[in-house]
C-alpha cells in the first residue's frame, strides 16, 4: 500500500529526466523558436521576464488560444505562468521546475499544471486531458532535446 496523501487530484503532476544539461533543458523551455516545436506556436514570448503577457496558438479546428502571464521566473530553474483558455473562463497555473541531481548527468523536470476544480465533472475531464496533452508534448520535448545535440 502506498501513501499517496501527498498526491493533489486537481493538478496535473509529471516528472520527466532528460540526459541533458539544465541550460540545454532551460533553453528548450523558454526559448520561442524551441518551444514552438514541442509545445505551441507563441506570441510575444520574447525575453521571459516578471509580468511578461504572451498568447498560445493553440493547432485545433479552429485555433484556440491560451493566454499567458509570466508570474515568477528563477533563470535555469522554474518559470510559472498563469494560463487562461480563451475559450473558457478557467485560469490555471502551469509551473515547469528543473532539478539537477549531484548523481546524475542530466535534468529531472517536474511540471505541475494546477487549478482544476474536480469536483466538477467538465474541468476534471479538462483535467484528465491536459494530463495526456502534457504527456504527449514532454516526449516532444525530449525529441527537441536529441536534436539539439546532433
Amino acid at each position: 500500500m502506498t501513501d499517496d496523501s501527498a498526491f493533489n487530484r486537481a493538478a496535473v503532476e509529471i516528472g520527466r529526466f532528460y540526459p541533458h544539461s539544465p541550460d540545454r533543458v532551460w533553453q528548450a523551455l523558454t526559448d520561442p523558436a524551441h518551444l514552438e516545436k514541442w509545445l505551441m506556436p507563441s506570441t510575444g514570448f520574447v525575453d521571459p521576464q516578471v509580468g511578461t503577457q504572451f498568447v498560445f496558438t493553440v493547432p485545433t479546428q479552429p485555433p484556440g488560444e491560451i493566454a499567458c502571464k509570466v508570474l515568477a521566473i528563477h533563470p535555469g530553474r522554474q518559470v510559472t505562468l498563469r494560463w487562461v483558455d480563451l475559450t473558457g473562463t478557467t485560469t490555471r497555473s502551469v509551473d515547469p521546475r528543473l532539478d539537477n541531481p549531484p548523481t546524475s548527468h542530466g535534468t529531472r523536470l517536474l511540471l505541475t499544471h494546477s487549478g482544476f476544480d474536480t469536483s466538477d465533472r467538465r474541468q476534471k475531464m479538462a483535467r484528465n486531458g491536459m494530463e495526456r496533452m502534457w504527456n504527449r508534448v514532454l516526449v516532444q520535448l525530449d525529441a527537441l532535446l536529441q536534436e539539439l545535440t546532433t
